[in-house]
């Protein structure tokens, strides 16, 4: 139960994001669920992955580069997806930052 709460949340949130950012856009509530879920896969399976075979270059920039990797994951998402557009690689930027803002706030608020 809890885990689908988060999903819808994470939704949202995407929603937000796409209200507050004009390079990013999502069409439904239906488009913002499947990305959201899409973002958590992705998130799970290749940022791992990505996360191990850049730790060089995450070590080097002292953990900057983990921006990098959250934008390229939140574009992928954006690239795959029809209903979830991502305009470039500085939205994908603001708009990880961002959506990692609004999600952790959410889950602040299910939290309490």
């Amino acid at each position: 139960m809890m885990l689908l709460l988060v999903w819808i949340l994470n939704a949202v949130a995407l929603l937000i994001v796409a209200y507050i950012l004009p390079g990013i856009t999502v069409a439904s509530f239906g488009s913002a669920l499947i990305a959201a879920l899409v973002l958590g896969l992705l998130n799970a399976v290749v940022k791992p992955l990505l996360i191990l075979l850049t730790l060089p270059l995450t070590i080097v920039t002292l953990g900057l580069f983990l921006l990098v990797l959250n934008a390229l994951v939140f574009w992928l998402a954006g690239s795959i997806l029809k209903g979830f557009q991502v305009d470039g690689f500085w939205w994908a930027v603001i708009g990880a930052i961002v959506y990692s803002i609004v999600s952790t706030a959410l889950a602040g608020l299910l939290a309490s």
